[in-house]
């Protein structure tokens, strides 16, 4: 046997070369990435049966860097993920260690059997091109057993087709005056001040704003003409205590504070805790500072506590149906909106319905009606005014949202599940 002599120096070992990718791999790579985040997120709230951001929200946040490419492949992978599931049972690849992977098992199957094919710099990527036969072979599998032709055939995908929609922006004017908003935007597209709600830009479908300047720095809110109305026709003062009963994600808060020119008190509750952190992000963003995150439930608050005696009014959004706003959330793409889920349709309707007579019997331990059709407005909310009064006060309030009221009452319009808010709770108001 041979022996190395006591002195000798070891060998040199070759270390491997740090492999370096190029920036279209590196994108690639963050995309998928981030992609899976959003997916992980929206799948386990759909499982859950519970309300989370909608995907445009989740995608648009700031700590997403590739936005439009994370949104595309979210969206295509939510399309196809029914297949994608169906294809991976059928194969039976997964060990398991990419099982408790699964969101991004989804996107890079997408990206393997409809897509592009990914670049190898990733360990799920190269795992899962291993096995890419097997995996298009299962497909193959897949149509003979469904009888189906075509991979569109198979999804049987029902497009949700509405009628084009304004792309609607708030200004933020905590940061910057309407005016100065529409030169800027104005070098782009057309723009026109709405008519009915104030610091509402109105520019043409398909107004891409995503990646602007004014909305990175949080100047400006994409954000639809129903949601910007809520906090407009509440007209809270200046020096007013306002509860946001529940806030998350945030834009009907800081509407709120920029309506109150960054004075008062807004109480912003929040029950979950990933929705908290999308909360406070959008305050951060927008500037505000009259702004307090409470990280619990509304429903728990007590009326008699003195810490809310001086509260004005509350804005109340609870968790709806979003039947009038599903084009533009995409809650059409989850698998919950599928053809065999109609049982579960009604099951969560009513769940919604309980909680939201709760939440309203809560705020009021307290009419005037606005809706928005999805036809006449390309958008379907509801809006309901309560103020409460004393004995002694006479119970004629304003009469401004009442005569659009009865106009809409005339024409038929249908019931939407109610984005409501109130403007009183505890003690009297004007």
């Amino acid at each position: 046997m041979a022996r190395r002599k006591p002195n000798a120096p070891p060998k040199a070992t070759r270390q491997p070369a740090k492999q370096k990718f190029s920036s279209a791999e590196r994108s690639s790579l963050y995309a998928s990435r981030e992609a899976a985040k959003v997916l992980g997120t929206v799948l386990r709230g759909d499982s859950e049966r519970r309300a989370v951001a909608s995907i445009k929200s989740l995608v648009f946040s700031p700590s997403v860097r590739n936005k439009r490419g994370t949104f595309a492949l979210v969206c295509e992978t939510l399309k196809h993920v029914t297949v994608i599931k169906e294809v991976l049972e059928i194969a039976n690849v997964l060990n398991s260690k990419w099982k408790r992977q699964e969101p991004l098992v989804y996107i890079i199957c997408y990206d393997i059997l409809f897509g592009k094919e990914p670049p190898l710099i990733g360990d799920a990527e190269k795992f899962l091109m291993k096995r890419k036969d097997a995996l298009v072979s299962s497909l193959a599998t897949l149509l003979v057993r469904k009888k189906a032709e075509t991979v569109d055939e198979l999804l049987g995908v029902s497009q949700v087709n509405g009628p084009l929609k304004p792309r609607y922006v708030r200004v933020n004017t905590l940061k910057m005056d309407v005016d100065s908003a529409v030169q800027e935007l104005g070098k782009l597209y057309k723009v026109q001040k709405d008519e009915t709600v104030p610091d509402l830009l109105v520019m043409p479908p398909g107004s891409d704003l995503h990646s602007h300047h004014l909305v990175k720095n949080g100047r400006i809110f994409l954000q639809g003409k129903g949601s910007s109305m809520v906090a407009a026709a509440l007209e809270p003062e200046a020096d007013w205590e306002v509860i946001d009963a529940c806030a998350a994600p945030g834009n009907k808060t800081i509407n709120l504070a920029a309506l109150m020119k960054g004075q008062g008190k807004i109480i912003a509750c929040e029950l979950n805790e990933e929705r908290v952190k999308r909360l406070e992000q959008t305050i951060k963003l927008s500037g505000a500072t009259n702004i307090e995150v409470f990280h619990g439930d509304f429903l728990g608050l007590a009326p008699e506590d003195p810490s809310f005696a001086k509260v004005r009014a509350i804005l109340l959004d609870p968790s709806c149906s979003g039947s009038g706003t599903i084009t533009d959330r995409l809650d059409h793409l989850l698998p919950s909106h599928s053809a065999d889920n109609k049982n579960y349709d009604s099951i969560r309707l009513h769940k919604l319905a309980v909680f939201q007579k709760k939440a309203l019997a809560h705020a009021l331990s307290s009419e005037h009606l606005l809706r928005l059709d999805p036809e006449e407005d390309k958008e379907g909310f509801f809006i309901a005014l309560f103020t409460k009064t004393s004995k002694l006060e006479s119970s004629n309030s304003s009469e401004i949202p009442e005569r659009e009221c009865r106009r809409r009452r005339k024409q038929g319009h249908p019931f939407l599940w109610p984005k409501v808010f109130f403007r009183a709770w505890n003690g009297r108001m004007r």
